[in-house]
């Protein structure tokens, strides 16, 4: 069963990994993906580095935790995407949505259910 957390968890952080490097090679493209769009050079350079940074760290810390069996590593992604989804789901109750805040929601909330099973399932082993 670890080694199957582990697979799905490496996978999953490629997710991660992929929208790092869209981030930082197409930062245009990619924003626009998350409804931002950039003003001027800092505009850009602001989606490219913090963007880049927060899915290179949370891809990357989930998927050292699985290459090396150090399931630690998952609380950093798990700290990050929960911040993440308490921010998504106070800005709805301050500001109010439609049905666009919900798709990356429940992809953060399954990573990090996912990461707690990683957890559990790994410390037994």
């Amino acid at each position: 069963m670890s080694a199957i957390m582990r697979g799905l968890i490496g996978l999953l952080s490629l997710l991660y990994l992929f929208l790092a490097g869209s981030f930082l090679l197409n930062p245009v493209e990619s924003g626009a993906d998350f409804a931002l769009s950039p003003i001027g050079a800092q505009g850009l350079a602001s989606l490219r580095a913090d963007f880049t940074a927060y899915f290179l760290v949370t891809g990357g810390t989930m998927l050292w935790g699985a290459v090396t069996n150090r399931p630690m590593l998952y609380w950093v992604a798990i700290a990050i995407l929960g911040i993440t989804f308490c921010g998504r789901a106070f800005s709805l109750v301050v500001d109010g949505a439609g049905i666009a805040p919900y798709p990356p929601m429940a992809v953060e909330a399954m990573t990090v259910v996912l990461l707690l099973i990683g957890l559990r399932v790994q410390r037994q082993t």
